[in-house]
């Protein structure tokens, strides 16, 4: 039987979750590392884009928006957000070198993982409403453990039982009917 993730377990993260004493500070200061990284990124690759920082619940989130002098690069999203899933491993790994402890980053670029999520929003209550008119489960196509977790929020606040099998990179996400 393929292994399930449950909702919480999909943040795409190894380690254990540091506990939730941590200082905004801290959140703060991971988000400023990431910053100083992506901007020198930025600069020796000669590609535009302003960055901004902010904390987002129990975690530091950056995103690379459109500057004065140009769009924010779409070449750091990829063919499906491969690119900034790379990208986003790497400024994480960029914390932990300077701060020892596993960062729970999450990066955006031009608004590409908001407009994903909305996307996703409107493919899980698709999916939820012919679950709940048919009775049987329905399996979405492979997606991130980003794009996972969305999903499973979703279909959680619908009352209905959600599921991740497979392997990644095929891993997706089950909707289960009611039991």
């Amino acid at each position: 039987m393929p292994e399930a993730d449950t909702p919480a377990q999909e943040t795409g993260d190894q380690a254990a979750p540091r506990s939730t004493s941590v200082a905004a500070q801290d959140l703060v200061r991971e988000g400023e590392i990431a910053a100083d990284f992506l901007e020198t990124l930025l600069d020796i690759a000669d590609l535009d884009g302003d960055l901004e920082v902010d904390v987002e619940g129990d975690r530091a989130a950056v995103a690379i928006v459109d500057s004065e002098d140009g769009a924010a690069p779409q070449r750091l999203i990829g063919t499906g957000g491969e690119v900034l899933e790379a990208l986003q491993e790497l400024t994480r790994l960029a914390v932990q070198a300077e701060t020892g402890e596993r960062s729970r980053l999450m990066l955006d670029v031009a608004g590409y993982r908001s407009d994903r999520r909305s996307e996703l929003v409107q493919t899980a209550q698709r999916a939820i409403a012919e679950v709940k008119e048919s009775g049987e489960r329905r399996e979405l196509e492979p997606m991130t453990a980003f794009e996972r977790k969305v999903v499973h929020d979703e279909v959680l606040g619908a009352g209905l039982h959600s599921e991740s099998e497979g392997a990644d990179p095929g891993r997706y996400v089950v909707i289960l009917p009611g039991r």
